[in-house]
């Protein structure tokens, strides 16, 4: 206990006298781990600071840099499948990059199985990853690292690999030799030193556990307003009371009845993962067949909301559970709740799958029976709530064709809804079929109908006929025609930022008025620049892609530059591009009194051979361009984030103080027009 205190007393006190501005968010050690008499495990851990994420060793094209083991070959040993990785990811649809990403939280532990052709192998392996946060990412790094297995039966444990990238790094890892040299340590205790390091008891994300609950509760209030259960409401509790012959025992049974309701989703919510396991449904939610399954399975729900036929279970299940019911008791109860579920499954159907699938899908063991229990406990609540408070049901609505017409707007609701996920399966495939003005299309369509519908302009067959619009309705269809109109500009192109997520990227508009108004690509220069066949900029600003060729022009136009460390992977560099670059005000700045040198810190265009070096600053192999501009922002300007902006002169003076992520574009003006006087002034 007193060496883990010490040790982690160093660690702390070397982090704080290291550089502040070189992020080291994740800490790595590396280890093997003995599995039998021929077989081990080498072993990258990850500790990672609250609020960062490393991504997975599964992300699809398009996505951030993946996470990747690759040990050095050898004929000591050999590869044993592919690298795993525990606990599982969790997985969320990211609207900036269009896809499903998944990644770690807290800890991670990446493992490759290897195959032992010796007595002791010394294993030399490769680590790259790439971190972010909500507001910036750091580029990818590599970390070199060493570790040796045995075939003795137990596992050796190693130091903490040096990736040398920051003065802290080797701070710590110095530390690390100091204190395992300066004691005898055996195998195991050396185990028990990195356990003590970078090992902490898993814990549940219990964020995404309460949004799962969340939703849940308020599916639960969605299905309570439907006519397949609000109706029941005042006569079961009615019966609770009348049966019991008094108010107590009337709480009671009303209370078990609400419990046993819970019992019966959150069972069925377990057993959703205990049949199919919470991996399968992870991998099932982001599969392009599923997608389109789940595609067809909400259009279906909607046309059933709009009353062109009822979903409804075996009516020999029902009437056996509904026999059952009549035993009173405790067993009584509970089959008066089972016929509950079974009864209203046409109009809770729809809203159990959704919720069991998205549940899955966020990569949480207990996702769906934390989703059920939230469901259930909005659905139990009532019943229970009213028959200790029977005067309350005299404030309820009474029954009638507003019912059927909360399940008509829910079935426009699950229309819309479904596209989304055909839109998923479009992009995966490149079908190129639902490209963003179809979408839009589409939605527009939809939610117009359902503002007609509010206003009873339309009718379905289940529905009573409206002989006035009512307050609440005239409210409903203005929300909604005001969000369809919102929608309509977005057919030329405009952003429509607060429904992006929803949307298919901007790069499928066919007709794209926005983008071509801010900047005409008639406005670039004529000057040859290197890499410009890799690079684009945004709003067509006439940009450099490479440092010393941007300030020559620079020094040869007179102006000041713009130094643009951005990323492939850099989500916020695209909102700093899309909501503040964007600006008029500052795309003019930029047009007119700025050279614009755009380094991209993530790519991975191999150098020539003659161009690679190994880092002064890093100790690391530069080999590609992003090596090289993440190499030159870290050792020039001590910053290893994006976005950031710097201003300087042809003499690579700062003009002002650099500027990373902030969408205040009142800051970023001042911040450019004080780079722009500075420069005169110098000047």
């Amino acid at each position: 206990m007193t060496k883990k205190f010490l040790f982690t007393l160093s660690l702390l006190s070397l982090t704080f006298i290291s550089w502040a501005q070189i992020l080291k968010p994740v800490s790595w050690s590396f280890s093997t781990e003995a599995i039998n008499d021929k077989e081990a495990y080498v072993v990258a851990t990850a500790k990672i600071d609250k609020g960062w994420h490393v991504y997975s060793l599964n992300i699809e094209e398009g996505g951030p840099i993946a996470t990747s083991l690759t040990l050095s070959p050898s004929k000591s040993y050999a590869l044993v499948g592919k690298a795993t990785e525990a606990p599982e990811a969790e997985k969320a649809f990211d609207p900036n990059f269009n896809m499903n990403i998944a990644w770690h939280e807290d800890r991670a532990v990446f493992k490759q199985k290897v195959k032992l052709n010796t007595q002791e192998v010394t294993i030399n392996g490769v680590l790259e990853f790439m971190v972010c946060n909500d507001k910036q990412c750091l580029p990818p790094e590599e970390i070199t690292f060493k570790v040796t297995a045995s075939l003795a039966g137990k596992a050796i444990a190693n130091t903490l690999a040096t990736p040398t990238t920051t003065p802290a790094t080797d701070s710590i890892s110095t530390a690390i030799s100091a204190i395992t040299d300066s004691a005898v340590i055996d195998t195991t205790s050396q185990q028990v030193l990195v356990n003590a390091i970078d090992i902490e008891p898993l814990a549940q994300e219990e964020q995404s556990l309460w949004a799962i609950f969340l939703a849940g509760f308020i599916g639960g209030f969605l299905a309570l307003i439907m006519p397949c259960i609000f109706p029941m409401l005042p006569l079961t509790v009615s019966f609770f009371t009348k049966k019991a012959g008094s108010r107590a025992k009337a709480v009671t049974q009303a209370g078990l009845y609400g419990l046993f309701i819970i019992v019966i989703y959150v069972v069925l919510g377990l057993l959703v993962t205990i049949i199919f396991g919470s991996d399968a449904l992870n991998e099932m939610a982001s599969n392009g067949i599923f997608n389109f399954v789940f595609f067809l399975m909400l259009v279906i729900f909607a046309i059933s909301f709009f009353g062109a036929f009822e979903l409804t279970l075996p009516s020999s299940w029902v009437n056996k559970v509904d026999e059952k019911s009549d035993k009173g008791g405790l067993a009584g109860l509970f089959f008066m709740a089972f016929a509950l579920a079974l009864v209203s499954f046409s109009c809770t159907g729809p809203i159990i799958g959704t919720l069991l699938v998205q549940a899955a899908s966020m990569g949480e063991l207990m996702g769906p029976a934390i989703g059920m229990f939230g469901f259930s406990l909005a659905l139990a609540i009532p019943f229970t709530l009213f028959a200790a408070f029977p005067s309350l049901l005299k404030s309820l609505p009474k029954s009638g064709g507003w019912l059927n017409s909360v399940k008509v707007v829910l079935g426009f609701i699950e229309l819309a809804l479904a596209f989304k996920f055909l839109s998923n399966v479009d992009l995966a495939y490149h079908w190129d079929i639902l490209d963003r003005e179809v979408f839009l299309v589409l939605w527009i369509v939809i939610f117009a109908l359902l503002g007609l519908y509010l206003l009873g302009k339309i009718k379905f067959s289940h529905d009573s006929d409206l002989p006035f619009v009512s307050v609440p309705r005239l409210f409903l269809s203005i929300i909604v025609f005001s969000f369809t109109l919102y929608m309509v500009p977005g057919l030329w192109g405009a952003p429509l930022k607060a429904i992006s997520a929803w949307l298919p990227p901007q790069t499928t508009q066919d007709f794209d008025l926005y983008t071509n108004s801010l900047s005409s690509p008639s406005e670039k220069s004529n000057v040859a620049k290197k890499y410009a066949g890799l690079f684009e900029a945004p709003h067509h600003l006439d940009a450099f892609f490479d440092y010393e060729e941007g300030m020559a022009y620079a020094k040869s136009v007179n102006k000041p530059v713009l130094i643009d460390f951005t990323g492939h992977s850099c989500v916020n560099c695209r909102k700093m591009e899309a909501s503040v670059w964007s600006d008029p005000e500052v795309l003019n700045i930029l047009k007119k009194d700025y050279v614009l040198i755009s380094l991209y810190v993530d790519d991975k265009t191999a150098l020539p051979e003659a161009e690679q070096y190994t880092s002064t600053f890093s100790g690391k192999k530069v080999k590609t361009l992003g090596n090289k501009w993440s190499d030159f922002q870290a050792s020039k300007f001590k910053v290893n984030s994006q976005p950031y902006y710097v201003i300087v002169n042809d003499k690579e003076e700062l003009l002002t103080k650099p500027e990373a992520f902030n969408l205040d574009i009142s800051n970023y003006i001042r911040f450019l027009n004080e780079g722009k006087s500075n420069y005169q002034n110098k000047n």
